[in-house]
């Protein structure tokens, strides 16, 4: 029987298309969108809430909703009996990034005709990700496929950090993973900031953040894209010493796509290490702007409206 696979996580979505799997989705969450071509599937799911806020009122919205609701996301149930996949991918991870697996055993899922198999990711470390790759490849039986992709990926990632090493440097950074309040990246993060060569520094709030004084910060929102993340910055511009910082006198203060890179642990980490090794140490004389992210060099505070 070909696998009829619903994806309920971008992630997975992603890990589904580099095993070469992309032909059995069916299926997907509503912030699955690459590759592009998955868009036209029937979408799954979708938030509890308005998810057009800024970072403070999307914060708030989703304390109120779990505090009045059991979950921030609904499962389509009958998209789901539509579809009678054979495999649902979802994760374990985060109960507000994605739907959950207790999102997943809620709905009909279980109550299905096709019996579908529950596959569950638990990406919080790089070795993880590994890891959910194979499960994913294994639960397809496709197991040798996935053995390759993590090869191959694992392979990028040592000539990526390789070459970040040969600066002979490791600036310190801080990566701030959501902005008012405000939030450091954590998981897998750290790992793959030690393997771009930098330092990462240890940080819970504001005023923690200002001490430890980075060379470099990177701003990369989970679930927004470049422009919504750049558009967010006021939220630390407006501080009174974000002018005093030194990455931010010396022009090295970044914007990622967080929604892209970054947030999602899958096969395109390989680019957001990518994206971090050349942050950490720009080249002499860039031939182009790295997609997914920009500077914010000479930006200076300014009053949001």
């Amino acid at each position: 029987m070909t696998p009829r696979i619903v994806s309920l996580i971008s992630s997975a979505t992603e890990i589904v298309h580099a095993l070469g799997a992309l032909p059995w989705l069916v299926g997907r969450s509503h912030e699955c969108d690459y590759p592009p071509e998955v868009r036209d599937l029937p979408c799954c799911t979708a938030p509890r809430f308005a998810v057009d806020g800024d970072s403070r009122e999307i914060d708030r919205l989703v304390k109120q909703t779990l505090a009045e609701s059991i979950s921030v996301y609904e499962v389509f149930d009958e998209v789901l009996e539509h579809l009678q996949p054979t495999h649902i991918l979802t994760q374990i991870q985060c109960q507000v990034c994605a739907v959950s697996l207790r999102d997943v055993e809620r709905s009909i899922a279980a109550r299905l005709a096709s019996q579908p198999r529950i596959v569950s990711l638990q990406p919080f470390t790089l070795p993880d990700v590994w890891d959910d790759i194979r499960r994913v490849a294994q639960s397809l039986d496709i197991a040798p496929a996935g053995e390759q992709l993590i090869a191959q990926l694992q392979a990028r990632m040592q000539t990526i950090s390789e070459a970040a090493h040969a600066a002979g440097t490791r600036p310190t950074i801080a990566c701030i993973e959501w902005i008012e309040p405000l939030m450091p990246a954590a998981h897998w993060m750290p790992e793959l900031i030690e393997r771009a060569a930098g330092t990462n520094l240890a940080w819970t709030n504001w005023d923690e953040l200002a001490a430890a004084d980075p060379e470099v910060i990177l701003v990369m929102p989970c679930g927004f894209d470049l422009d919504r993340a750049a558009s967010e910055v006021h939220w630390l511009t407006d501080r009174a010493a974000w002018r005093d910082l030194r990455a931010v006198r010396n022009g090295r203060v970044y914007v990622a796509d967080g929604n892209q890179y970054f947030n999602r642990p899958g096969p395109r980490l390989v680019e957001s290490l990518a994206i971090l090794a050349e942050v950490l140490h720009p080249p002499p004389q860039p031939s182009h702007d790295r997609e997914g992210v920009v500077s914010m060099k000479g930006f200076q505070p300014c009053k949001s409206s």
